[in-house]
């Protein structure tokens, strides 16, 4: 993964739970601090939510705004947010928030190696386990080493 996309700054870790509405806001708030959208990106994200579930399977929801609000996006980034507590996310229990902001077509390359990350049921284990923003950066970073 682009080093320049992900910092250990954009990875937080919460023992509790959050709700739907609180992990995206935060999600967009990380992108938003990292310089990578402006304040109108939640409510893009709140738009994609309306028309399709972001919930992608195994604990993990990818909240991103729509095509329609691109002007939103500053540069390329992603958010990492897990909840221990878990998240209900439309009835599916969600662990992992993952945020992204992408410039032009980037957000697919992204998607894509975040949905294959998280399709390895014992890679999620071990993500879950991390017990710090910066283990888990580390191995989010080397799985596509």
């Amino acid at each position: 993964m682009a080093d320049s996309v992900l910092t250990p700054g954009q990875i937080r870790i919460h023992p509790g739970s959050a709700s739907k509405d609180d992990a995206m806001r935060e999600a967009a708030g990380i992108l938003q601090d990292a310089g990578a959208v402006t304040d109108a990106y939640y409510d893009a994200m709140l738009q994609r939510e309306e028309t399709v579930s972001t919930y992608m399977g195994n604990e993990l929801a990818i909240p991103h705004g729509t095509n329609e609000t691109k002007d939103a996006i500053l540069d390329s980034a992603l958010s990492i947010v897990r909840y221990d507590g878990g998240v209900d996310w439309d009835g599916n229990d969600v662990s992992f928030v993952v945020g992204i902001a992408g410039k032009g077509d980037e957000h697919l390359e992204i998607l894509s190696q975040i949905a294959l990350i998280f399709s390895e049921e014992d890679e999620v284990a071990r993500l879950k386990a991390a017990a710090t923003p910066e283990e888990l950066f580390a191995l989010l970073s080397s799985v596509n080493g």
